[in-house]
């Protein structure tokens, strides 16, 4: 983590400017619980939450995947950047005027080209969206928006805009600007061709795409005139993938926290024409299927999900697929349903905004309603075969529900539906449900299984081995020294950096660095000090001090403990050489050894060490 030439008093006032908890709190849903916080990591996937944040020492610590640290690591890990970049978008966030000398020499090529892309992105949404506001070009895609029902408001918030017709208009805007041409080209806004360089949108009207952060790194484009195809993204590119990215998240997201519930689309114009509706939480994949990255994203703010796809039939088995994904993650889903093959567009162009919010948005169905529902269109019910295989396949359906009460209310609808005893279906239900027990998968979370709730007690390579006692003593030992400078100040007389553990020697270094420079504990600042694998192991070292006086006799303990581990090694280390020595007849050398063990041994039980009374040494 290079910290280049931004001075100190910049990173301590960005990490004092922030509350971790609240700008984690715009990528994960916290819950408090007791001292600190909780969620799910934003990341890896899981099921049961395993991040922790300390408001009151300003770190977090994932002890799933083992990430951690203060804002400033949050920012980069959460939001892909660098570490001055992470501190510059902190500081404008809190209106920091500094001057930042170090540029981009310090950056690998990679991290160049991002931040060269999320500039031209930007300049790219601004100059679309002024051709589409203050141009003769821009008027027939005005005339068009507005005819679709987009209203001023709309178009200026989501800052859409026009594209116009001509070969290489951004190009050459590009260009004059100093953005070379095979990275535009390589961040999808242009194309290269037999004949040169040429915009990859032309007569469109532009939706810039953002990531969480509100960054514009891609766009789509709905052609104006009868261009094909009618609907073109930008390809992936450094900035964009499309397998993570949402449409509207970064809008969105107070809105899904405040409710606890996303409104899942199928494209941008849905999303824009349901947010004019009363609809403030929706978002929309972008022009791809929904994937388990999406699902994953969507997990960090809401726990509740309504589908509102299209109407037709491509519409509805697209809602079925993300249904049985979403439900895997361990989401609440249930389903709006459009009539006549309406998509949320068309339904609120023919019956207004008001009967879209009241019978759509907010009338959805269960999921296993919507299943049902599905089944019955595949099924001839006119006919006993017909009859017979839509009753098996629903209780396939219901069978699979985890809660009794729900197996009951839906298995009484379908025996008073078509006249069999309730009993009869019941008995059906459970043999169908045990062999879906006998052949399910133990465990609530598959692909982490060492994170499961219902973990069936089976070791991974991630669930690490008991360590020693001095291990535990050091751990203990840094974390007290972190919030108390007497006793960071004892230790490094009595102990120094004679931790057994490197990881644990080089934390002590960082600390009597940051007290030698700063009276105050903070564990965030100290831990900005750290690179971001060491910070990480510091941060969940931190969060395991308890607030409290220390038992002087304690912290002796643990320097003993600490000392004694050499010592311990050193003499098994001489037995196993004795033992050589004896099989091979070298008595003098047995002698000597033995010699050894009886001192080093009498040392360890003589190790009485200093006593810390609290005011140093």
């Amino acid at each position: 983590m290079s910290r280049g030439s931004i001075p100190e008093h910049v990173i301590d006032a960005v990490l004092k400017g922030h509350d971790l908890v609240e700008v984690v709190g715009r990528h994960v849903s916290l819950t408090k619980r007791g001292k600190n916080y909780v969620g799910l990591c934003p990341f890896h996937s899981e099921k049961t939450p395993s991040f922790h944040v300390s408001r009151e020492k300003q770190i977090f610590k994932c002890f799933g995947c083992g990430k951690g640290g203060n804002v400033i690591q949050f920012v980069m890990e959460a939001e892909g950047l660098p570490f001055p970049e992470a501190v510059r978008v902190l500081a404008q966030q809190i209106r920091l005027p500094f001057r930042w000398e170090e540029g981009t020499d310090r950056l690998s090529p990679a991290q160049r080209d991002k931040l060269r892309l999320f500039e031209a992105h930007e300049l790219a949404s601004k100059w679309y969206h002024n051709i589409l506001l203050n141009t003769a070009a821009g008027k027939p895609a005005m005339e068009y928006l507005i005819g679709r029902g987009f209203s001023q408001k709309a178009i200026e918030t989501f800052r859409i805009g026009y594209a116009p017709p001509m070969r290489d208009t951004l190009a050459r805007f590009l260009d004059k600007r100093g953005f070379p041409a095979d990275l535009m080209c390589k961040g999808g806004l242009l194309r290269s061709t037999d004949s040169g360089t040429a915009d990859l949108f032309r007569d469109r009207v532009m939706f810039p795409i953002c990531d969480p952060a509100g960054k514009v790194i891609a766009f789509g484009g709905r052609a104006v005139g009868g261009g094909e195809p009618k609907y073109l993204n930008t390809p992936e590119s450094p900035v964009f993938r499309k397998s993570r990215v949402l449409y509207n998240l970064d809008r969105a997201r107070p809105d899904i926290r405040k409710k606890n519930q996303i409104v899942l689309f199928e494209g941008y114009v849905d999303v824009i024409r349901a947010w004019e509706a009363g609809v403030p939480n929706g978002v929309a994949a972008m022009g791809t299927s929904l994937t388990d990255e999406h699902a994953a994203v969507l997990k960090r703010y809401a726990d509740e999900i309504v589908l509102c796809y299209d109407g037709d039939e491509a519409g509805q088995k697209a809602a079925l697929s993300s249904l049985s994904l979403l439900e895997k993650h361990g989401f609440t889903v249930r389903v709006a349903l459009l009539p006549d093959g309406m998509d949320p567009d068309e339904y609120i162009g023919r019956h207004g905004p008001e009967k879209f919010v009241r019978d759509v948005v907010q009338s959805p169905v269960a999921s296993v309603r919507f299943r049902l529902l599905r089944l019955r269109k595949q099924h001839r019910l006119d006919t006993e075969e017909g009859k017979l295989r839509y009753m098996r396949a629903s209780l396939n359906v219901i069978s699979s529900l985890s809660s009794a009460t729900e197996r009951e209310h839906y298995l009484r609808e379908l025996a008073a539906e078509f006249q069999y005893t309730f009993e009869s279906l019941k008995q059906e239900s459970d043999e169908i449900r045990s062999h879906l027990e006998k052949s399910g998968r133990r465990g609530d979370n598959p692909p982490y299984s060492w994170n499961n709730v219902m973990n069936d007690g089976r070791r991974t390579e991630r669930i690490p081995a008991l360590f020693p006692a001095y291990h535990q003593a050091e751990r203990n030992l840094l974390a007290i020294m972190m919030h108390e400078p007497e006793i960071a100040s004892y230790v490094e007389v009595n102990l120094g950096d004679a931790f057994n553990v490197d990881i644990h020697a080089a934390i002590s270094a960082y600390i009597y660095a940051y007290y030698a420079q700063n009276g105050e504990p903070d564990p965030g600042k100290l831990i900005s000090m750290m690179d971001s694998d060491l910070g990480s192991i510091a941060a969940s070292i931190a969060l395991q001090y308890s607030q409290g006086a220390v038992a002087p006799q304690v912290i002796d303990d643990y320097i003993r403990e600490i000392r004694k581990a050499p010592i311990q090694r050193t003499i098994e280390q001489k037995k196993k050489e004795l033992l050589g020595a004896e099989r091979a007849g070298d008595i003098e050398r047995a002698l000597a050894l033995g010699n050894e063990i009886i001192t080093l041994e009498r040392q360890l039980k003589n190790m009485q060490g200093h006593s810390f009374q609290g005011g140093g040494s």
